[in-house]
């Protein structure tokens, strides 16, 4: 009878896991091959395989998808960001030609709200064209039609190829260009924002163990467990575990080299031909350990669970793109959501949008839109804003530092 109510339990506990998909199928038969994975691979394979990623075939922000962005919720945040790069601009000099690169873009609302604001100024108009780093095919031509409002075929370029792979003019009259990689984007003075980008950007994990650390991997779970995928520690150190000897205080790490590399490019850039950047992403200053988790339909969801069906994403360790740009560039922050955004006004903006509004749902929603954005206990809290300059650029900014870090006087 025990033997029995032993084999029913175990097809009982079998039938409980979670269910299997495509891309769930492709994760098995490679660590069948070559072994267990580290959460780096498991991520990139999750959000962009071509042909099962999370975010190649689908819309998956907004209130129908998994996630709301902050440029979603109300136009107010991506015009305050614009403010901060038209300042910014000025300040340099107005160089030309301008070039607004944006990795990450989403349904490309923060660049339509930006390119709106810089249309009230001739002189950012005439020399201004607008950057689009995405490997999405889908939400590539989602932005083009919230951009232009039109939707052109993808050119099939190779991925190496040093070219934009698609092109087009806003409805504001700017070109657009679409790049599947940062190095492709043409060299000027440029505003860089990375809006909810790093964050997606695959991780290492360690574990600090008596032998000392040890990469998180990923393997098979053919027993009773709820999922077909595991954790497991290395048996010995890997090739990225350098990156963790640096994080002493902490017994559980995550590093993201890719957003070192991408910090590096662009400090690159602006030492070359000036510019700014922001950063702005779920974050801490060094001080968090385990923060991978998945998103489903806007609630939290097993990061092992269906593979490909779920948003994975990890906070951004600010701490570590200090380490890495000391010395290549200047750094701001990084600061709350709510402080940068009051900082620029927003406080100032709602109002001007209030008394010209009318109509009591709309009322409602720019009110509802600004506490979400500036409430600590929603988003003004969570979200972080990071600044980087030239490293030239360090005596102009002590005399007249950059808005929204610090408080107006």
């Amino acid at each position: 009878i025990a033997k029995q109510l032993s084999k029913r339990s175990m097809v009982i506990e079998a039938q409980a896991k979670s269910a299997e998909t495509r891309l769930l199928q492709q994760l098995r038969s490679r660590i069948l091959a070559t072994g267990p994975i580290t959460v780096a691979e498991y991520m990139k394979e999750v959000l962009t395989n071509p042909m099962s990623g999370y975010y190649m075939h689908r819309d998956v922000f907004g209130s129908s998808g998994d996630f709301t962005t902050s440029p979603e919720i109300s136009q107010m945040f991506g015009e305050l960001v614009a403010v901060w790069f038209l300042n910014e601009w000025v300040k340099a000099g107005k160089p030309k030609p301008l070039y607004i690169v944006e990795l990450g873009p989403g349904r490309g609302t923060l660049s339509d709200d930006m390119l709106r604001v810089f249309s009230k100024y001739s002189d950012a108009m005439e020399v201004v064209s607008l950057h689009l780093v995405e490997i999405s095919p889908h939400l590539s031509q989602v932005q083009e039609l919230k951009l232009c409002g039109t939707v052109s075929v993808v050119k099939d370029v190779l991925d190496h190829s040093p070219v934009t792979y698609k092109q087009s003019i806003t409805k504001h009259g700017v070109p657009v260009g679409w790049y599947r990689h940062l190095h492709d984007v043409p060299r000027g003075f440029s505003c860089f924002v990375a809006h909810e980008f790093l964050d997606a950007l695959p991780v290492h994990k360690f574990q600090r163990t008596p032998e000392g650390w040890r990469e998180v991997f990923i393997d098979l779970d053919d027993g009773p467990g709820p999922h077909h995928l595991r954790y497991v520690l290395s048996r010995g150190p890997t090739p990225a575990s350098f990156f963790a000897d640096v994080c002493k205080p902490r017994d559980h790490v995550e590093v993201c080299p890719e957003a070192g590399v991408i910090a590096q490019e662009l400090a690159s850039r602006m030492h070359e031909h000036g510019g700014c950047g922001l950063v702005v992403d779920y974050g801490h200053d060094g001080t968090k350990t385990d923060t991978f988790r998945a998103f489903k339909n806007h609630t939290l969801h097993p990061v092992l669970s269906e593979p490909g069906t779920a948003d994975l994403t990890a906070d951004v360790d600010f701490s570590y793109l200090k380490r890495i740009l000391a010395g290549k560039a200047l750094t701001f922050g990084p600061v709350t959501q709510e402080q940068f955004l009051k900082n620029m006004g927003i406080n100032i903006r709602l109002q001007k949008l209030l008394d010209n509004c009318q109509d009591a749902n709309l009322r409602q929603e720019l009110l509802s839109g600004y506490d979400m954005l500036t409430n600590p206990e929603k988003m003004g809290e969570r979200f972080k804003f990071f600044g980087v300059f030239p490293l030239d650029m360090q005596k102009p900014l002590e005399t007249h530092p950059p808005a929204g870090f610090f408080a107006p006087s």
